[in-house]
Order: C-alpha cells, then sequence, then structure tokens
C-alpha cells in the first residue's frame, strides 16, 4: 500500500532556471504567432509597403536628389520603419489583445514575464527587418546609392528596434484603456515625423527644439543607424548610444513593474 501511495506522488514541475526560461519564451513565441497567424502577414506587407513608399516619395518630393541627400534620406526612412513597429504598431496590436480578451489570457499564463516580452520583441523583429530590408533595395534601385554596412549595423539595428519596442511595450501595459494607448500612438506618429529629426538634420530645428530632441530616442535612433549605414554622414555617435540605453532601460523599468502589479 505504502509503495502504491509513493508511486502514485506526482513529481513537482521545475518553473525555474534558464531551460524553464527557454520552453516559456519558445511557448510564448509560436503563441504570439498563432494568436497573429491571420495579421501578421497583412502588417508584415503594410511595413514593407510603407518603407519603400517612403523611399520613393522622397523622390517625388525633391526632384533633384544628390547621393548624399540620397543616403540621409534612405538611411532615415530605414530608421522610420524600425520605429513605427515597435513605438506605434506595437501598442496597437496590445490595444487590440486587450480588447478582444487575449490580453488577460496571455498573462495569467504560467511562464516568466521576461520570457513573454522577450517573444513580444522576437515578433516585431519579424515584422520590421523586411521593412527595413525593402526600404534598403528601393534605395539602392532608386537612386543607385552604395551603402557602406559597417560591423557595427547589428548592435545599431538591433538597440534601435530594441528600445523603439520597449517603449511602444511599456505604454501599452501602463495605459490601462485601449482607447487611449491609440490615441498616444496617433500622437506620436505627428511627433516622429513631424519634429524628430530622423530624415532631415537636426540644424533645421529651432535651438531649443534641437536640444530637446537631443535627449529623446529618435534621433539617437538615426543617428546610429545612419553611422552604421554610411560613411562620413555621422561623427561621435557614442553618446546616442547611451542615450539608446537608458531610454531601453527605463522603458524595460516600467513595463516590468506594471507586469509585476498584474496578479
Amino acid at each position: 500500500m505504502t509503495a502504491t501511495a509513493h508511486s502514485m506522488q506526482v513529481i513537482p514541475v521545475k518553473r525555474s532556471g534558464p531551460v524553464h526560461w527557454l520552453r516559456s519564451y519558445r511557448a510564448m513565441l509560436r503563441w504570439q504567432l498563432t494568436d497573429m497567424r491571420l495579421l501578421l502577414p497583412l502588417t508584415v506587407m503594410v511595413q514593407l509597403l510603407s518603407g519603400v513608399g517612403l523611399v520613393l516619395g522622397f523622390g517625388l518630393l525633391i526632384s533633384d536628389i544628390t547621393e548624399s541627400v540620397a543616403l540621409y534620406l534612405s538611411t532615415g526612412a530605414v530608421v522610420v520603419t524600425l520605429v513605427l513597429v515597435g513605438v506605434i504598431m506595437g501598442p496597437q496590436l496590445i490595444a487590440q489583445q486587450k480588447s478582444s480578451g487575449s490580453y488577460d489570457f496571455m498573462w495569467s499564463l504560467p511562464v516568466p514575464r521576461s520570457s513573454a516580452s522577450a517573444a513580444w520583441v522576437t515578433l516585431n523583429v519579424f515584422i520590421a527587418l523586411p521593412a527595413m530590408l525593402g526600404a534598403l533595395g528601393a534605395a539602392i534601385w532608386r537612386y543607385d546609392v552604395t551603402f557602406e554596412v559597417s560591423f557595427m549595423v547589428a548592435p545599431a539595428v538591433g538597440l534601435t528596434l530594441l528600445t523603439g519596442t520597449l517603449i511602444g511595450y511599456a505604454i501599452a501595459h501602463a495605459v490601462p484603456k485601449p482607447d487611449i494607448t491609440q490615441l498616444i500612438s496617433q500622437l506620436l506618429i505627428f511627433v516622429i515625423f513631424g519634429f524628430s529629426p530622423i530624415s532631415y538634420p537636426i540644424e533645421n530645428l529651432p535651438g531649443w527644439l534641437a536640444t530637446v530632441n537631443e535627449y529623446l530616442p529618435f534621433y539617437p535612433m538615426a543617428n546610429v543607424v545612419r553611422d552604421s549605414l554610411t560613411n562620413g554622414i555621422v561623427t561621435e555617435v557614442g553618446r546616442s548610444y547611451v542615450i539608446l540605453g537608458v531610454w531601453a532601460l527605463g522603458a524595460a523599468m516600467v513595463a516590468g513593474w506594471v507586469l509585476r502589479r498584474r496578479k
């Protein structure tokens, strides 16, 4: 009798450590991909068309584009594609999850919050990279420019995408109402396109606004990505990397604090 009872004891599943974290990450990534199985291809296509269209649209706005100007505008378009995914589209997708009810279900699962967050960052990479490559290809085809890709392209693009995703992630989780999240994302579109020196030099802005942009994340994003794709257009990007690191850390702390408060 004792032996039978002993044999029926359930061995508890270990829910900590790197192996559990990796399993949770894979499970959450599959869940995210499954949840967006219909929307994901359309989202990737829209982002791709946006990146290509932005590059080609510059040629319609400016009749005589020199190679240096084409490089500046094209790298700006690349940065915009990376920023829009994390800062704009990410919060909108999370707002949709809140409205549909899948948001509460996902955060009730017994997985580390960090693994779910890492899966979300990976999903944004899947969406952003095709748009980035499409923008670069359109620039090469349309303006016959040559990009001088350095070994820093991976950390520059990675940090830009990570920072943008974490900023959008923090906004989406910290703001309780999906409607307000949507409004904030719309406001950020206005700020990014109108008052962030991504596709034009920061010297074009008034002095006070240029100073503000030096501490916001969007100008440093343009700086590091442009430096990794060109030669001589950007110098002294160390400060931009530091600012992006601070923004990424701050956004991660906000998102982590909000998610830890959820039961």
